[in-house]
């Protein structure tokens, strides 16, 4: 019992509770970490998608389809892959399937919502979606450390039972069952606090997206598949520490599995864009926005709420103007035409000399 007591005096404690109430509105610890990590996630990528040309506040307006979306696909995953939390003979029922605020967000199924937001909105923009990503990198990372936090305070999803002295005290209502004294009514464990591990690996990969960025200049979605990669890696050894139950393929857990698919997806994309160019946009005040290569010289231009690019509008308007000139060609020769047999006209009335 005194080794126990030691351990604990050098533990991490949990908060007691998660929810602060102000009167009868309940404002939930979990809640504000998500808020706080999308706050910093468009500041930051609004910040680093106005430096390459883009119009500011669009990541802003971006973000108001791509949170939504973001939140539903997380929500979906989650509740895809743990059905037997809300429906079976231990479910909570359906409508706890809609109770967000209790946690239960799939990081992978809100990048998948969250890409399909911000596809919409780029689009209607007319900003590209990679332009958009690699701006959007290091702080969506950054948003996840920030969120991870919420886990803290709902005491959910840590590690497995740890001496170290940074374990995380759990309350006994959240302890797992093996580890409660019935006695105490106590948890008798500190776990792994794997929330604190994935926030901290997150702000290294904001690091080393931000650094190799700005020495390599990635360009095409080469930052985005970075950060992919980096992240990937920590969520792999940290899902391995995690001790809630699982669904399990082959004795790996099922989000392992997907660690390793999507982080080979994103290897695959960086090196198939290997020496593709970074780059910008130019905003002109018509609305209309161009996509500029690293030369100056414009690639492509896009025109705002239409997605339409230079590829299309642009050879519409080259073979309107050439067809003016053949069309002018063609009044000049039918004006000439009178002309020539006025002159004959002419010249026949006209009296002849001997």
């Amino acid at each position: 019992m005194a080794n126990l007591s030691r351990v604990i005096l050098a533990s991490i404690p949990s908060p007691s509770s998660g929810v602060l109430h102000l009167g009868p509105v309940p404002i939930r610890a979990y809640a504000l970490c998500i808020i706080a990590g999308i706050v910093v996630a468009v500041v930051v990528g609004d910040r680093r998608l106005v430096a390459r040309g883009g119009p500011k506040g669009a990541m802003a307006e971006i973000a108001t389809w791509a949170v939504p979306a973001g939140l539903v696909g997380a929500r979906l995953y989650h509740v895809a892959t743990n059905p037997e939390l809300y429906w079976g003979a231990h479910g909570q029922g359906t409508g706890a399937a809609f109770e967000i605020w209790h946690g239960g967000l799939g990081i992978w199924g809100g990048v998948l919502g969250g890409a399909f937001g911000a596809w919409y909105a780029a689009r209607q923009r007319g900003i590209p979606l990679a332009l958009v990503a690699d701006a959007l990198a290091p702080g969506l990372v950054l948003a996840q450390a920030v969120g991870r936090w919420g886990n803290y305070f709902n005491q959910e999803l840590f590690g497995k039972p740890t001496t170290l002295p940074w374990g995380l005290e759990i309350s006994a209502q959240n302890c797992p069952p093996q580890y409660v004294s019935f006695d105490t009514a106590h948890c008798t464990q500190t776990f792994h606090p794997t929330f604190l591990y994935e926030s901290l690996w997150c702000v290294a990969v904001v690091i080393l997206v931000w650094q190799l960025d700005k020495r390599l200049k990635f360009g095409r979605g080469r930052a985005f598949a970075v950060y992919v990669m980096a992240y990937t890696v920590g969520r792999f050894w940290i899902e391995m520490m995690r001790s809630d139950p699982a669904h399990e393929f082959i004795g790996l857990r099922v989000n392992g599995w997907v660690s390793i698919l999507v982080f080979a997806g994103a290897l695959a994309y960086f090196l198939r864009t290997r020496g593709a160019q970074p780059v910008r946009l130019a905003y002109d005040e018509d609305g209309t926005i161009r996509v500029l290569g690293t030369d100056g010289t414009a690639g492509s231009e896009a025109t705002a709420g239409t997605g339409e690019t230079a590829g299309t509008a642009g050879a519409d308007e080259v073979t309107d103007t050439a067809e003016e000139p053949a069309a002018e060609a063609e009044d000049v020769e039918e004006t000439a035409v009178p002309d020539a047999a006025d002159e004959e006209e002419k010249s026949d009335a006209a009296p002849r000399s001997s």
